[in-house]
């Protein structure tokens, strides 16, 4: 029951088509790659605000 075959996957991504179609996921898609970019890009900020205790 854990393992999922090939057949399992394509069900899986057929409902997921046609529950938000195929044109939002490319939208959803950029949308995260936006956010991990701003993520990434805090990350980098709060490093370089950190002075080193004296």
């Amino acid at each position: 029951m854990g393992n999922m075959s090939v057949v399992h996957w394509l069900i899986v991504l057929v409902i997921v088509l046609l529950l938000f179609g195929a044109n939002k996921i490319p939208g959803l898609m950029g949308d995260m790659a936006k956010g991990i970019k701003a993520f990434r890009m805090g990350l980098r900020d709060d490093e370089g605000e950190v002075s080193p205790p004296k």
